[in-house]
C-alpha cells in the first residue's frame, strides 16, 4: 500500500509543476508554444501512468511470491525452522510442527535447545555460533528428546543478510540411524565371529572373508581375494557329494551338512557348513555367502563319548545300554518280517573263584579272552555284547533255521571249556547259557530278558556247562519265587517267623548241653516253608541280614534262660550265611554287645559256616571269623568232606567243630567205605584238636558205629527232630 501512495504523490507533484509552468509562460509566448508545451505534459503523464502501473503489476507479484512462498515455507516435504541468535524459535512449517509433536502456536517463541538431548545440548550451541559466524551453510546431527520420545536429525542452517536470525531445515534421520548402526553391529559380528565367513561371487570367486577365515584356513585375505573356493577341497568327498550340494543351492538357494576341507598347509578338518545364496532384485543369484567352523576335535570327543556310554572298555563289545537298544530294533525287526529271533543269556560259571583267589587283573583277562572266544563261535549278522560282571548276552535274528541257535550254542561251551592260560596260571570254566525266543516265549523286551535269565539260571540248577531253553515251568517258578519274595518282606513283621531247635546230643554219655538253632517259616497260607526254599531268597534280597539279627536276639534269650534253669555250660550255634559275612551293614559289635547286657559269655554261641566260605581269601571273612574268636565265640564247619575240604583251612581259620554230613551217615556199616571216611574225618579233626559233630543220626547202629569211631557228638532224627523251644525243654 505503501508504494501505491508514492506513486500518487509523484503524480500530483508532477501535475503542481506543469501548472505553475503554465500560468508562469510570458504573454509574449505564442499559442503554438502552449499547445507545445501541453503536450509534451500529456506524453509524460502517460510516461508517469505507465510506469505507476507497472509499479503495481510488480506489486502484485510481489504479494503473490510472497504468498507462495509461505505456501512453500509452510507445506515444503522437509522441517524448516527460523531460529534467532539466541535459539529462540520464531516460526516453523507443518512438517517442523509434526517432527516436534507440538502445535506451532506453542513452539513459537521457545527456545530450540529445550527439544536437544541433554548430552548433544552443547553440540548445539557451537553449532548455532557457527552459523551466525560463517556466511556458508553448516551441518550437524544431534539427537532431539520430546513427549517421551527421541529421535536422530541431520540441521542444514544459514544465516540471513541481517545476521540476526538464520533458516535452519531439519531431516528425520532415525531410520538412518538405526540402519548405520545395524550395520555397523553386523561389521563387528562379521569381523568378531569365531565361525569363518567367505562371500564369493556367482563364479565362485572369493570377494570377501572375515579374519576368522584366515585364522582357520591359512589363506591371508590377499591369498584368498579372487581365488575359487575349490581351493579348500579336500578329497574326502566324490562327484556325487558336490552334485547334491549344487542341486540344493540351485533349487533352494541353501545348503548345510558336514564337509572335509583342507588348510592351506594341506591338513584337512570336519567343518560344519552352512552356504546361502544373496539374490538381486530380478531374482538373480549374485552372491553365496558361507559360514563354517572346525568341528573336528568336537565330532572325535562325541565318538569318544559315544564310545563310553556305549562299548564295555573292557571288551569292546557293546555294553549293557547298546545291548538294549540294539535288541529293541532286532524286536522291531522280526515283528515287520514276522520273523523269529533268539535272545541268548550266558553266565559264566566259577568266574568268582577265579576273580577272587587270583585278583582282579586276571579276572579282568578271562573275560577279554571269553570274549575273543565267543565273537569265533557266532554269526557276522549276531550282536555280542556284555552288559556286566561276567555275563554276556547274545541277539540272533532273522532266524530261518532253529537248528542254527543248537550249533551256536554247541560251540560255546566246547570254546569256553578250553583252558584259559592266564600268565603261569592254567584256569578252567564253563558258561551256563539260557535260550529264549521271540515272539514264542516273549513280545516285548522286558519279558524276553527275563524268559532268558530264568532259562540261564535253569541252565545252572541242572549242572551248569549246558544250554536251556526257557519253558512256561521257569515262568511259574519264577512268579511263584516273585511271590514268596514279597511275602517274606512281611514275615518278620507279621510274627510268622520262628526258631526251633534240634538237639546235639553227647554220644558218650547222651548228655544235651548243644543245640542248632534253625529259622522257620510258618506261612498264613502255604503252611511251613523250607529253609532251603527262602534262605536264599533272602540272601538275594539282603533280608539275610536282618533275618540273621532277629535269629539271633532271639538264641541270645533263649541261651540265657536254659544256662539259668538247665546247665551253665549250654551253646546254641547259629547258621551264618555267607551273604552275612559279606555285609558290611551287619555290625558284630550290636551281637557282642547284647550278650554283655544279658551277662553271656562269648561261648554260649557257637557259628556255623560253610566250606565255601573258606575258600574267599578277602579279609571280610578272614576279620569276621577273628572277631568271632577274640570274643569267645566258637567256630563250627558245617556239612564236612562235601565240598573244597582243605587241611589248610581247617588250621588257618582255627575251627573248633567238624560237622559231618548226612550223606556219610546215611549208608554207616560196618566195614564200608563211608565208615572209612567217617573214621577218617573223626582221626584228622582230633589230631587238629577239634570236636565232631555227625549229621543225620537216625539209628541205633549208626549212633554206635559212631562212637566206636569216636565221634564226639550226635545230631539227627534219633534224638529228637527239630522243635520249639517249649518241647525242647521236655528233652532234658
Amino acid at each position: 500500500m505503501s508504494n501505491r501512495h508514492d506513486e500518487d504523490r509523484n503524480i500530483g507533484k508532477l501535475r503542481q509543476r506543469a501548472e505553475r509552468q503554465l500560468t508562469g509562460i510570458p504573454a509574449e509566448h505564442s499559442p503554438e508554444s502552449h499547445l507545445q508545451l501541453l503536450h509534451e505534459l500529456q506524453v509524460h503523464q502517460i510516461e508517469l501512468e505507465m510506469q505507476n502501473e507497472a509499479l503495481r503489476e510488480s506489486r502484485a507479484n510481489a504479494e503473490q511470491a510472497l504468498e507462495r512462498y509461505a505456501e512453500l515455507f509452510d507445506f515444503a516435504p522437509i522441517a524448516y525452522f527460523t531460529l534467532g541468535k539466541d535459539g529462540s524459535i520464531h516460526q516453523t512449517n507443518f512438517k517442523g510442527e509434526g517432527l516436534l509433536g507440538i502445535d506451532r502456536i506453542q513452539i513459537t517463541g521457545r527456545h530450540f535447545a529445550d527439544f536437544v538431548a541433554t548430552e548433544y545440548q552443547a553440540g548445539f550451541k557451537h553449532f548455532l555460533e557457527n552459523v551466525f559466524a560463517h556466511a556458508e551453510s553448516q551441518h550437524c546431527q544431534i539427537m532431539l528428546t520430546f513427549d517421551g520420545k527421541s529421535c536422530w536429525v541431520a540441521i542444514e542452517a544459514t544465516a540471513d543478510c541481517s545476521r540476526n536470525s538464520c533458516l535452519a531445515a531439519m531431516a528425520d534421520i532415525s531410520e538412518h540411524k538405526r540402519n548405520q548402526q545395524q550395520l555397523q553391529l553386523a561389521a563387528t559380528v562379521y569381523m568378531a565371529l569365531e565361525e569363518a565367513i567367505v562371500v564369493a561371487d556367482i563364479d565362485n570367486r572369493i570377494v570377501a572373508i572375515n579374519p576368522a577365515f584366515s585364522t582357520l584356513t591359512g589363506y591371508s585375505s590377499a591369498e584368498a581375494m579372487g581365488q575359487s573356493t575349490a581351493m579348500l577341497k579336500s578329497d574326502h568327498h566324490d562327484q556325487a557329494f558336490f552334485r547334491d550340494m549344487w542341486n540344493s543351492l540351485n533349487i533352494t538357494g541353501q545348503w548345510q551338512g558336514e564337509i572335509w576341507n583342507s588348510r592351506k598347509d594341506g591338513t584337512e578338518y570336519l567343518a560344519r557348513l552352512v552356504i546361502s545364496t544373496v539374490y538381486d532384485d530380478a531374482g538373480q543369484a549374485i552372491r553365496r555367502v558361507a559360514m563354517f567352523s572346525d568341528i573336528t576335535e568336537y565330532r572325535r570327543s562325541e565318538e569318544i563319548i559315544r564310545q563310553q556310554a556305549n562299548i564295555d572298555p573292557l571288551t569292546g563289545l557293546p555294553n549293557r545300554r547298546l545291548f538294549l537298544d540294539r535288541l529293541q530294533r532286532a524286536i522291531n525287526k522280526s515283528h515287520r518280517g514276522r520273523q523269529k529271533l533268539a535272545l541268548l543269556f550266558l553266565d559264566l560259571d566259577h568266574f568268582k573263584d577265579i576273580n577272587d583267589t587270583l585278583g582282579h587283573d586276571m579276572g579282568d583277562r578271562l573275560l577279554q579272552e571269553t570274549s575273543q572266544r565267543l565273537l569265533s563261535c557266532i554269526r557276522e549278522t549276531d550282536t555280542l555284547a556284555r552288559p556286566g560282571g561276567d555275563e554276556f548276552t547274545l541277539i540272533m535274528d532273522e532266524l530261518h533255521d532253529f537248528n542254527s541257535i543248537n550249533r551256536v550254542a554247541q560251540s560255546i561251551l566246547q570254546a569256553i571249556m578250553k583252558p584259559f592260560q592266564l600268565q603261569d596260571e592254567r584256569c578252567y570254566v564253563s558258561v551256563s547259557i539260557g535260550i529264549a525266543l521271540y515272539p514264542d516265549d516273549a513280545d516285548t523286551l522286558e519279558e524276553l530278558l527275563k524268559k532268558a535269565d530264568q532259562a540261564m539260571y535253569a541252565a545252572k540248577k541242572l549242572g551248569r556247562s549246558r544250554f536251556c531253553y526257557f519253558t512256561p515251568a521257569m515262568q511259574e517258578a519264577a512268579e511263584n519265587r516273585l511271590r514268596l519274595t514279597n511275602d517274606l518282606r512281611h514275615a518278620l513283621i507279621d510274627q510268622q517267623i520262628w526258631v526251633a531247635y534240634q538237639p546235639i546230643v553227647d554220644l558218650a554219655t547222651g548228655e544235651i548241653r548243644k543245640a542248632e538253632a534253625l529259622i522257620r517259616w510258618q506261612h498264613p497260607t502255604r503252611g511251613l516253608i523250607s529253609p532251603a526254599e527262602f534262605i536264599p531268597i533272602a540272601e538275594e534280597t539282603g533280608l539275610i541280614t536282618e533275618l540273621g539279627a532277629w535269629v539271633f536276639h532271639q538264641v541270645a534269650e533263649q541261651v540265657s534262660n536254659w544256662r539259668i534253669h538247665h546247665h551253665t555250660q549250654f551253646q546254641i550255634s547259629i547258621n551264618k550265611s555267607p551273604a552275612q559275612f559279606y555285609n558290611n551293614g551287619e555290625k558284630l559289635a550290636d551281637w557282642f554287645e547284647h550278650l554283655q547286657r544279658l551277662g553271656l559269655p562269648g561261648g554260649c554261641i557257637a557259628v556255623e559256616i560253610t566250606e565255601g566260605l573258606l575258600l574267599d581269601a578277602s579279609s571280610i571273612v578272614s576279620d569276621k571269623l577273628r572277631a568271632f574268636k577274640d570274643a569267645g565265640m566258637q567256630t563250627s564247619l558245617d556239612d564236612f568232606g562235601t565240598g573244597y575240604s582243605s587241611l589248610a583251612y581247617l588250621k588257618k581259620y582255627h575251627i573248633d567243630f567238624l560237622k559231618i554230613d548226612p550223606i556219610f551217615v546215611s549208608n554207616l556199616s560196618v566195614g564200608s567205605i563211608d565208615m572209612a571216611l567217617c573214621e577218617a574225618i573223626i582221626v584228622m579233626a582230633h589230631v587238629l584238636g577239634m570236636k565232631v559233630i555227625a549229621e543225620g543220626v537216625e539209628t541205633e547202629e549208626q549212633r554206635e558205629l559212631l562212637l566206636q569211631a569216636g565221634c564226639d557228638y550226635g545230631q539227627g532224627y534219633l534224638f529228637s527232630k527239630p522243635v520249639t523251644a517249649e518241647a525242647f525243654e521236655k528233652l532234658f
